[in-house]
């Protein structure tokens, strides 16, 4: 058991890794959307069957279910190889800033950060469905406008979780 978790802790460091370019981010991102509307579907007919049918969108049991199921897929994909299928299409990984895999508390903490924008949803009872949808789509792009000045192209949830996706070119 010693054996398999110093395993998980070993350096994944590749000589051909390098920062990932943000284009391959963003595309990857939107392979992810696929696989989370997927992950979603599964959800929400699962949920239809515990309830025969009945289901009420707005019960809190229902909301949670449906965010842990898209944080177990990114989770366990981080944390067992470090990529989603998205990642693995354009050939990027994530790394901890010291190049090992991702424990599960740092995967963890890295989707808290991603997920956090869209607790800004509950702005469109305030500012009207038009800024609540645009909030979150504008902290996402104020997260994401460290890519342009890291070294390593990390993402300010990636500075704060200390991660760093990295893209390894076909050999």
């Amino acid at each position: 058991m010693l054996d398999a978790s110093r395993a998980r802790r070993k350096p994944m460091n590749d000589t051909n890794e390098r920062p990932a370019p943000p284009w391959r981010r963003l595309v990857a991102l939107l392979y992810e959307l696929l696989v989370v509307a997927a992950i979603l579907l599964v959800a929400v007919m699962a949920s239809l069957l515990l309830t025969h049918g009945h289901l009420d969108v707005h019960a809190w049991w229902y909301r949670i279910a449906l965010l842990v199921a898209i944080e177990a897929y990114f989770v366990v994909s981080w944390v067992r190889g470090g990529q989603t299928l998205g990642m693995r299409a354009w050939r990027l990984h994530l790394r901890s800033a010291d190049g090992t895999a991702l424990d599960p508390g740092r995967a963890m903490l890295r989707f808290a950060l991603v997920a956090s924008p869209l607790l800004l949803l509950g702005l469109a009872y305030v500012v009207g469905p038009r800024g609540g949808i645009a909030a979150p789509f504008v902290a996402w792009t104020l997260d994401l406008a460290s890519v342009a000045f890291d070294w390593r192209r990390r993402a300010l949830h990636d500075i704060l979780a200390g991660t760093w996706v990295a893209y390894r070119p076909a050999a």
